[in-house]
């Protein structure tokens, strides 16, 4: 295996593994090399560092170097919260709201007395765990209105 530092026109550099140089140069001709950070496919293998004395001295990319644009657009970095209010929105538009009768529907739907569907509703702690005992799948969704402090 070798390993090559890469950079993509946004300037990220990351590490790439490949079994020969040939592999690298196959990937990237097959548009199979992709920026972690931004996603673009415009990927080129840094310079190789110069050794001395067993210290590698890094050769750094000319700075005024003009790079092509990324061709896939960048998406906007989102907030960890705003990832998971998304979540819990979508959590809560694909399923039925049983209120209370949690945890006595989550049984009826286990024990195939009910037709099997997403809910979501209240439970007490004892009510949570038993189901928890009973082998049933069942989560807490996260309190992350935007009307509440975290």
């Amino acid at each position: 295996m070798i390993v090559y530092d890469l950079i993509c026109p946004q300037e990220h550099r990351f590490e790439g593994w490949f079994r020969s140089p040939e592999d690298f140069s196959a990937q990237r001709e097959e548009g199979l090399l992709v920026c972690p950070h931004c996603g673009s496919r415009e990927v080129r293998r840094l310079p190789a560092g110069l050794h001395r004395g067993g210290m590698a001295l890094p050769i750094e990319a000319p700075s005024n170097s003009v790079s092509a644009p990324a061709t896939e657009p960048q998406a906007a970095p989102t907030s960890p919260l705003a990832l998971l209010r998304e979540m819990v929105s979508a959590l809560k538009a694909e399923s039925e709201d049983v209120g209370p009768r949690f945890a006595e529907e989550a049984r009826r739907i286990h024990y195939a007395e009910a037709p099997a569907r997403t809910i979501r509703g209240q439970a007490s702690d004892e009510d949570f765990q038993a189901l928890q005992e009973e082998g049933i799948d069942v989560f807490r969704l996260p309190d992350v209105g935007k009307d509440k402090p975290n």
